[in-house]
């Protein structure tokens, strides 16, 4: 593979030989991570073989409970990229990206208020089937091929980029890593569903945080405790304060990271079809919003986790000398010769976290498999198909499944050949999640949105994604040629279902300020979700504004987030009896024809629907009962 000042995460340069190989516990350690979450997901998919329904494999029957759930929205968000990105990060430019962790709470509560109850009381299967209920069958279908695009193209890459990493620094076999991590992956999500990919998650997410305490451990007690760690840092201004500049074309500030994170979270946790999936998957409304709550500590303590390693790292440097080898590596490969310098005598403990490591990664591709059967199956196939029986339903999600699974293994092959084109491949990833949230806002705030708005509105902010994400990649690549930045080449990439987490990945601001549209390629990647989100959004109101709204059309009240209603129950009851305006909820109108034959046709899948129904209310009425919904008047 030629080598590429742009895109180092993914080239190996001859310079970088293996500084430790690995011994045969470490193989051991590692194969005992693949045949355990190959174990759970055979259990799961024999267990009740031959009485399997379709809810329970793409739903896991609606019968999982918070924790699980919570454990496997973390797994699926704390990727392999993202164990190696984070610490670097942190190693080259200080705490200041720790301060993303206050996105959290607004990037996990919107979903839990907002978009959970709408889509949980609709009784969903796919996020994309809201589109239909709310606008049409074309903006479904739109919004279907536009995840598959991005899911595609991701998930090969997603597999192949840290096993390329792992075989630079320790010489671990590319294609055996790559080879065993998609078989194993495709045959417990394809045999066991949603609900195999879930417990093989939570086991893990539990791998994963031992791998990286142990990093943490033996690693501080290496350069004499964390309170020595925390003095270094100090000492080298690592450890950052509160950036309070509010540009937006400074890579990583509080404003940036506190609030651009938001968009970033809510295109992930609130409307991605990965993330939806385990949310419906819930026994309950109330256990999945308790799901929600339950991520956030979790991912506190995950990046609390990665900032220590990324400081511990730091000290130990300053301790021990670095190998040519390491000085010369790229970021993505510094956190794996630092484990394989740190460990390399200790027997297993390497293994244990190239296990951590794929556990990131074995999570993610399951979660993709899995999702991108069920929107496959749910939107593209049975609306078709509407007489498919159960048993050739089962088989039909089965082999979806797989074959995506090997669509896997081919993109990871076409990866290897795709050199600094590479970057922007990944980076496409990124580039969707914004516009994708978008599309969903648009439906679920503004009643007067149509069709027509929102097919305009999305494809417009898709244009406009592409347009700066692959120009802010080639810009780049093009002062990369010409004067690499002092820190280091680097290339633009995403986490999981994200294009944050790695941002080390990103060039450093140390050079001279660009101007005209280098300076707008220059806006910072936390701000992308932001701006391409609220692109659809403004094009998706001022066409639908343009072409009479909703007029004459049906409006679904459960497609609807009573937005107003919500913000005036904040205000005293006498303000209320004087703001309020007649309550029209008895004149709403029904829901569709689709939700109403889906209802009649059973697709509320498992046996508990009727008393979950009973729980959480009628699922056809909107969130609050005093919204009013009726044709927009333009």
């Amino acid at each position: 593979m030629e080598e590429s000042t742009s895109a180092p995460f993914y080239t190996t340069s001859d310079t970088n030989k293996a500084i430790a190989t690995f011994s045969v516990v470490d193989y051991v350690v590692f194969g005992l991570l693949l045949v355990l979450s190959l174990a759970i997901g055979l259990y799961h998919a024999c267990r009740g073989w031959g009485r399997h329904t379709v809810g329970e494999l793409l739903l896991a029957d609606r019968k999982m409970g918070c924790l699980p759930v919570a454990l496997s929205l973390l797994a699926t968000f704390q990727s392999a990229v993202a164990i190696l990105g984070a610490p670097a990060e942190i190693y080259r430019f200080g705490t200041q990206y720790w301060f993303l962790g206050c996105s959290y709470f607004l990037g996990l509560l919107i979903p839990a208020h907002v978009f959970i109850p709408v889509f949980y009381r609709l009784r969903l299967t796919s996020a994309y089937e809201y589109l239909e209920l709310r606008f049409n069958k074309a903006v479904r279908v739109l919004g279907t091929v536009t995840f598959i695009f991005q899911m595609v193209i991701y998930m090969g890459v997603a597999l192949y980029a840290p096993s390329l990493a792992l075989n630079a620094v320790t010489g671990f076999d590319l294609w055996l890593s790559v080879l065993a991590l998609g078989i194993v992956c495709n045959i417990y999500t394809a045999l066991g569903g949603l609900k195999a990919v879930i417990w093989t998650d939570v086991f893990q997410t539990l791998v994963m945080f031992l791998g990286q305490l142990v990093v943490i451990i033996v690693g501080s007690a290496r350069v004499g405790g964390l309170g020595h760690v925390w003095d270094v840092a100090s000492q080298h201004k690592l450890i950052s304060g509160i950036e309070l500049d509010p540009d937006p074309f400074v890579r990583h500030t509080f404003w940036t990271l506190a609030f651009g994170g938001v968009f970033m979270m809510l295109s992930l946790y609130g409307v991605n079809q990965a993330q939806v999936q385990r949310y419906l998957s819930s026994r309950s409304e109330k256990a999945a919003v308790l799901s929600c709550y339950a991520v956030f500590p979790c991912q506190q303590v995950a990046l609390c986790m990665s900032s220590l390693i990324g400081l511990v790292m730091f000290a130990y440097y300053k301790k021990y000398t670095m190998s040519p080898q390491q000085e010369q590596a790229a970021p993505d490969q510094l956190v794996l010769y630092f484990v394989m310098d740190l460990l390399k005598d200790m027997p297993g403990l390497p293994g244990l976290f190239v296990a951590c490591l794929f556990s990131g990664s074995l999570s993610t591709i399951s979660s993709a498999f899995n999702s991108l059967a069920t929107v496959t199956m749910e939107d593209l196939i049975q609306p078709w198909f509407p007489e498919l029986t159960e048993t050739r339903a089962i088989m039909l999600s089965r082999s979806l499944a797989f074959a995506y699974g090997l669509v896997c293994l081919g993109m990871a092959y076409v990866s290897s050949h795709l050199g600094s084109v590479l970057q922007a491949a990944l980076s496409i990833f990124g580039m969707v999640g914004g516009p994708l949230l978008g599309l969903f806002c648009l439906g679920m705030f503004f009643p007067c949105a149509n069709p027509l708005g929102a097919i305009v509105g999305l494809l417009t902010g898709l244009t406009m994604a592409f347009w700066i994400g692959i120009g802010s990649i080639v810009s780049r690549m093009g002062s990369a040629a010409t004067s690499p930045p002092i820190n280091g080449s680097s290339s633009f990439l995403p986490s999981n279902l994200t294009i944050t987490t790695v941002t080390t990945l990103m060039p450093s601001t140390t050079q001279a300020k660009p101007t005209g549209l280098q300076r707008f390629y220059s806006l910072s990647y936390l701000w992308y979700s932001a701006h391409n989100s609220t692109t659809v959004i403004v094009v998706g109101l001022i066409v639908s504004l343009l072409t009479g709204g909703m007029r004459g059309r049906t409006l679904n009240p459960g497609t609807i987030y009573p937005v107003m209603p919500k913000l005036l129950s904040l205000l005293p009851l006498s303000c209320q009896k004087r703001l309020c305006w007649k309550s029209h909820s008895q004149d709403a109108p029904v829901a569709p024809k689709l939700f109403a034959e889906k209802m009649r046709n059973g697709a509320l899948q498992g046996s508990g629907d009727k008393e979950r129904m009973a729980e959480d209310g009628p699922v056809h009425q909107p969130c609050s009962p005093t919204y009013v919904v009726q044709e927009t008047s333009l």
